[in-house]
């Protein structure tokens, strides 16, 4: 693992080193979101987060269900009720 320094500025402001933003394929402007794992600081992209969740997600057997066409019609049932 290859470690680079870096300094928090003000305001909190972290710079990520122009080599690990080419090697990320990040570009200024690009939305980045932040989590806490075991007390580390992980950053992602947008499409990392969603891979990440995914496979957090595939560690539960929901056989042939499709869990999320199943909140939307059960959303669409409440909404039919009011």
């Amino acid at each position: 693992m290859h470690h680079i320094p870096v300094k928090l500025g003000e305001g909190g402001r972290l710079v990520i080193p122009a080599e690990i933003r080419k090697t990320l394929g990040l570009e200024i402007g690009d939305e980045l979101l932040l989590h806490m794992e075991n007390g580390k600081l992980v950053v992602m992209t947008r499409k990392q987060a969603i891979q990440y969740v995914q496979e957090q997600m595939s560690r539960y057997d929901v056989g042939q269900r499709v869990l999320s066409e199943e909140l939307m019609e059960e959303r669409r049932g409440e909404e039919r009720d009011e």
